[in-house]
């Protein structure tokens, strides 16, 4: 399904017209005079240059498509802040399109390498969240043998030294995650 996205996305981008660098130009003098299709097309010329910036960071744990897409909207927020802001606005023609594109791609790379952190931490918090509940479950059979009964959420606090509240909100995690695989 992601591919079929992807190669409708490729598709869409063969369609757009190809903005040599003196467009460029004129697109990016244009969106400073505040003209909002200017800035459309400036976002429009530059997406193969996002999609480039986004393929270097394929294969390290986060699909091109959601990789695609977020550098696609940090693509839109830096023509939004370059062209509103400050940056490189004495500058004129080639160097002004330089001082764009390098402003663009330490913004795309910075939202991509974001978005590869947010990935890796989700994915971490994921692992540690199931260490977490095959601790309660192994604590949970322990004391039940133990104890010839269910476990208090007291009595499994104390054992696995965590705070009650802790406990209810592994085991209502733990519910939760084992009703979705009923169903």
């Amino acid at each position: 399904m992601h591919d079929d996205f992807y190669q409708m996305y490729l598709q869409e981008m063969k369609e757009l017209p190809a903005w040599g660098p003196k467009e460029q130009e004129r697109l990016l003098k244009e969106a400073r005079q505040g003209n909002k299709e200017a800035k459309q097309r400036l976002v429009e010329a530059n997406l193969p240059f996002a999609l480039e910036l986004a393929r270097e960071f394929e294969g390290k744990g986060v699909l091109l498509t959601d990789l695609v897409q977020e550098a696609n909207m940090a693509l839109v927020a830096a023509v939004k802040e370059y062209t509103e802001g400050e940056q490189g606005e004495a500058l004129s023609g080639s160097e002004a399109l330089e001082a764009f594109r390098a402003y663009a791609k330490q913004k795309l790379n910075a939202a991509l390498s974001l978005c590869m952190e947010e990935e890796s931490s989700a994915k971490e918090n994921s692992e540690e969240l199931t260490a977490r509940v095959n601790v309660l479950l192994q604590v949970s059979r322990f004391l039940f043998k133990e104890l010839g009964r269910e476990a208090t959420v007291k009595e499994l606090a104390q054992k696995m030294k965590m705070t009650e509240p802790e406990v209810r909100k592994l085991m209502k995690m733990t519910m939760d995650a084992m009703s979705l695989t009923d169903k």
